[in-house]
């Protein structure tokens, strides 16, 4: 979470990296709902402050999943787009093309958008972050 909050794509690349290949077997990895379950174990330590929405409805979509900070918290809300033999990049402009952080219209702090891409023939990931 501190990489994501961060801006440091390359890590968070790394650590979803290392949890798939510590966490989840090759034969079950390849589609976006095992790529969502690696972002969950990975972003599991923010349990404590963060509340984690899945499938929001958002804007003209809906947002894979959203971490809100909890009360009274100085986190960023966060914005996951999760794609699969597609582009970080292509994630993050969906998240913008889409209009998903319009369901966090009554936040009033930082919020974060991070797309993560799978590519299957390469077995990389790839993360884009921006803050908005």
């Amino acid at each position: 979470m501190e990489d994501t909050i961060g801006g440091n794509e390359d890590a968070v690349a790394r650590a979803i990296e290392e949890i798939r290949a510590t966490q989840y077997a090759p034969t079950f990895y390849n589609n976006e709902q095992a790529l969502r379950y690696v972002v969950k174990f990975a972003y599991i330590a923010a349990v404590d402050q963060y509340l984690k929405i899945e499938e929001l409805p958002s804007g003209k979509g809906i947002a894979d999943v959203v971490f809100l900070p909890k009360q009274k918290s100085m986190l960023p809300a966060l914005v996951v787009e999760l794609k699969w033999n597609k582009s970080s990049e292509g994630a993050v402009e969906q998240i913008r093309e889409n209009n998903y952080p319009v369901a966090l219209k009554d936040y009033c702090g930082k919020i974060v958008i991070a797309g993560n891409n799978y590519d299957e023939k390469t077995k990389k990931h790839s993360c884009v972050i921006e803050k908005i």
